[in-house]
């Protein structure tokens, strides 16, 4: 049993940094879209923000689980999970300004075709970045 329990450290390390840059990314997410996820969410039940803001968060966790199975160290999880996360704002900003100038104003509209494009692009995103780092 005790050598199950080996590599209960680096889990708890590993595990402590993923949910630290899930928070981070969170709140990035948050800070550069135009419009608050959470009161959508929460108070006007607005299904085309949970439905991008969902996928967001799915994309940038597939990434991080990547980068957590593919590091050679504690700090090189860390750096490519910033790249990670790096990729999925940009892919945030990419849909926004080149193929969906509208994407504000129609998640907060409630435009849930808005929303599943933003969710799935982050998915996809995700798992492009995952894919990418099993160098």
């Amino acid at each position: 049993m005790l050598t199950s329990l080996a590599g209960l450290t680096n889990f708890a390390l590993y595990f402590a940094v993923a949910i630290g840059l899930l928070l981070a990314f969170k709140f990035i997410y948050a800070f550069i879209t135009p419009y608050d996820e959470w009161k959508l969410v929460r108070e006007e039940q607005n299904v085309a923000a949970a439905t991008g803001f969902t996928g967001a968060i799915i994309g940038f966790s597939l990434a991080l689980a990547s980068a957590a199975a593919n590091s050679v160290s504690l700090l090189d999880f860390a750096i490519w999970g910033v790249i990670g996360l790096v990729a999925q704002i940009l892919a945030f900003l990419i849909l926004r300004f080149v193929f969906m100038p509208k994407l504000v104003q129609r998640i907060k509209d409630n435009e849930i075709s808005a929303g599943i494009m933003l969710g799935g692009l982050s998915v996809a995103v995700g798992l492009l970045n995952a894919a990418c780092m099993t160098y």
